[in-house]
């Protein structure tokens, strides 16, 4: 059906579904403009995701999957959908529930609470890592120093880690997150505004890591935000619905709203938004990062610190901004650092992580 616009029968002044011909039309899918009834909806979702983990081979038999639960709606559903459609299709997968509590004082703590709720639900174990365990620091207390201009780095860089962390503690085979195709056509279009190729070259692959720790896919890839919303509340899932206290400013946002724009207009702009970034080819004269590993905690790093080694250097030493945009630690700092053995507050005595990759 071309856009979904091919006409609908009429039943006592509602539409029929357009797929079954027999229900009543309850909603209209966001992404083809389908007119469809409650039951069939639910089939179609799930369908076309099966189909996704099937055409791209997300999860073999036996492997243990560590499911990123937040307790919002894309982590929720995935956690719904993918107990349902493992039991439907007998997938043979050990399903985890992965937490990370970053220290966020009236909203991490009641999303958890949330995902505390899932566990019972859904019968899938949950694991709950935190940044104060791992990393000495709670989001709350780095706020405090950095203020919410640049905390979003800061999050975004424990948070990844801290999943692979915690995906190591589990002893999974692969981490499963709920990015839905808004959140990838917002990140193409982050990559293509910062200039960032690497990113570019590997933001719309379904799945990533794979030479690294812990392999991660995205069996929303091809989800559109607003259907699963809609699932989550005809299914009446239990969901955290607040956004986050420390990221109204965030840079993200405002691709957000031009993804939301351009949907308004056209709908299937969000796939051809991913599928340009498929097809995006970098310039075999292009230098991309070489991926090695950190000296400090063994994470993966295309420099001789990750990251979070930076910026958790930057916090100890009461340099906040010294990891912020593209500061990087010099090797005199580094060695300087690596032979401190006093007892005081440094990244030496207490590496980004407890755990060693």
């Amino acid at each position: 059906m071309a856009e979904g616009h091919a006409k609908v029968p009429k039943v006592g002044g509602g539409r029929l579904c357009c797929v079954c011909n027999e229900r009543r039309a309850a909603l209209k899918r966001p992404k083809t403009l389908e007119q469809i009834c409650r039951e069939c909806f639910f089939a179609v979702f799930e369908d076309e995701i099966h189909q996704v983990i099937v055409e791209n081979q997300l999860f073999k038999p036996g492997e243990r999957i560590a499911i990123g639960a937040s307790g919002g709606k894309d982590s929720t559903v995935l956690a719904c959908v993918l107990s349902e459609l493992n039991r439907r299709h007998n997938y043979g997968l050990d399903l985890f529930l992965l937490s990370v509590d970053e220290g966020i004082t009236g909203y991490r703590d009641d999303s958890l609470e949330t995902v505390k709720r899932n566990e019972i639900q859904y019968g899938l174990p949950l694991k709950i890592v935190s940044y104060k365990d791992l990393y000495g620091w709670t989001m709350d207390e780095i706020v405090k120093i950095i203020g919410l201009k640049n905390n979003c780095t800061f999050c975004g860089v424990f948070r990844r880690q801290a999943l692979d962390r915690g995906a190591a503690l589990l002893k999974v085979d692969k981490l499963a997150t709920g990015h839905n195709a808004d959140d990838i056509a917002e990140t193409v279009l982050l990559n293509i505004l910062r200039g960032d190729i690497a990113r570019l070259s590997r933001c719309t692959a379904i799945t990533t890591g794979e030479d690294g720790p812990i392999p991660r896919c995205k069996p929303f890839k091809y989800t559109y935000e607003k259907e699963i919303v809609m699932y989550a509340y005809f299914k009446r899932l239990d969901y955290f619905s607040t956004e986050c206290i420390y990221s109204p400013n965030a840079y993200r946002g405002f691709a957000r709203e031009f993804i939301k724009d351009l949907e308004r207009i056209r709908p299937r702009a969000i796939l051809d938004i991913i599928k340009s970034g498929e097809n995006f080819r970098i310039s075999t004269s292009t230098k991309m990062p070489e991926q090695g590993t950190c000296e400090r905690c063994g994470y993966i790093s295309s420099q001789k610190w990750c990251k979070a080694c930076v910026l958790l250097e930057g916090l100890n030493r009461g340099l906040p901004k010294l990891g912020i945009g593209r500061t990087r630690v010099s090797d005199k700092d580094q060695k300087k650092d690596l032979k401190q053995s006093n007892g005081t507050k440094s990244i030496a005595s207490k590496q980004c992580g407890s755990l060693d990759f």
